[in-house]
């Protein structure tokens, strides 16, 4: 009997030791950031985000992962789908989805989009091989041009010029549809005859082919942008700054959006409230962690380029703060 009852004893004292770390285990909530290709601007603000927060995780509950995806398209979806918390996604891509227009027009207006903030500018960019002799976009008429993947903000940004343009797939020779992360190599490799992406800057996706092989930065100007900015918004004519780039002493104009940070309605106020608390709260560190963050104002960032309602665990963060 002093046998079982010891051993009675002994299993209730390990049971009470367990106790603190299966309550820890079951207080311990997770969200995940959707961003873009791991060489893109969006990977950087979505890790660089997930670090912040992480950072006083023993204090909220939260852990932050982040996932590369195929852009601003898919991270809505998959956000509208349940299967991540927060994306990155062009302001542009995040106005359709909220409105049901566009490439969203199948599913439907996504009424539980939430916004959260703005981050940084994102011009349209389009660089060609220096032995292709591109000065405009229109010399790429008849060229290797890589569109953009499927589902990403980019390729939906293209569809939109081209048909502000009267332009269509067709015009080019080949219309290539690669990820960011292979538009470089491709480039560089001459299998392609230029791209189009849109990226804050300075962007390492855009540096390495540049220093590689030589490549060179296309205006994107004209009677078709001057008609999207018109009618659109979310669209504002832009200049990738000179000098930062080699053989590019001289600013770039075309236009572009600004990449905006969004969630859905049914993510807890609590989640939002502690990313967007670990963001502001180390705002000197955050703008430090990409070059591309480097002139973000808070006071901008909490309604340019936001087409859906804030979330209200950010609101109440920016209310504490007075900005709203």
């Amino acid at each position: 009997m002093k046998k079982i009852t010891a051993y009675l004893s002994a299993v209730a004292a390990a049971a009470a030791m367990l106790a603190p770390m299966g309550q820890a285990q079951a207080q311990q909530k997770f969200m995940t950031i959707g961003t873009g290709g791991v060489t893109g601007v969006y990977y950087a603000a979505g890790g660089a985000i997930c670090r912040l927060v992480n950072k006083d995780r023993a204090k909220h509950g939260f852990r932050c992962s982040v996932e590369s995806t195929g852009g601003s398209v898919v991270n809505i979806n998959t956000i509208r789908a349940g299967e991540l918390d927060f994306g990155v996604s062009q302001s542009d891509v995040q106005f359709n989805a909220f409105h049901g227009a566009k490439q969203f027009e199948k599913d439907g207006k996504h009424t539980d989009l939430r916004s959260v903030f703005s981050i940084h500018p994102e011009p349209f960019t389009v660089l060609s091989r220096k032995e292709a002799n591109i000065t405009k976009f229109d010399d790429l008429k008849g060229k290797r041009f890589n569109v953009g993947n499927p589902g990403s903000g980019t390729r939906a940004a293209m569809d939109e010029y081209l048909a502000s343009s009267g332009g269509k797939i067709s015009d080019f020779s080949l219309a290539a549809e690669l990820k960011a992360d292979e538009h470089g190599a491709a480039l560089c490799d001459n299998k392609i005859d230029g791209f189009f992406y849109g990226v804050g800057h300075p962007s390492a996706n855009i540096q390495d082919p540049i220093t590689t092989c030589g490549a060179r930065l296309v205006p994107m100007t004209g009677p078709a942008v001057d008609k999207l900015v018109k009618a659109n918004s979310y669209y504002a004519k832009v200049n990738i700054p000179g000098g930062l780039y080699a053989g590019h002493p001289n600013p770039t104009p075309t236009y572009g959006v600004l990449a905006s940070f969004v969630t859905s309605a049914k993510v807890s106020d609590a989640a939002v409230y502690e990313l967007v608390k670990a963001v502001f709260e180390n705002f000197d560190e955050f703008k430090k962690l990409h070059p591309a963050f480097v002139g973000l104002d808070p006071k901008n960032m909490i309604k340019d380029g936001l087409s859906a309602p804030l979330h209200p665990g950010a609101v109440k963060y920016y209310k504490e703060k007075g900005w709203m």
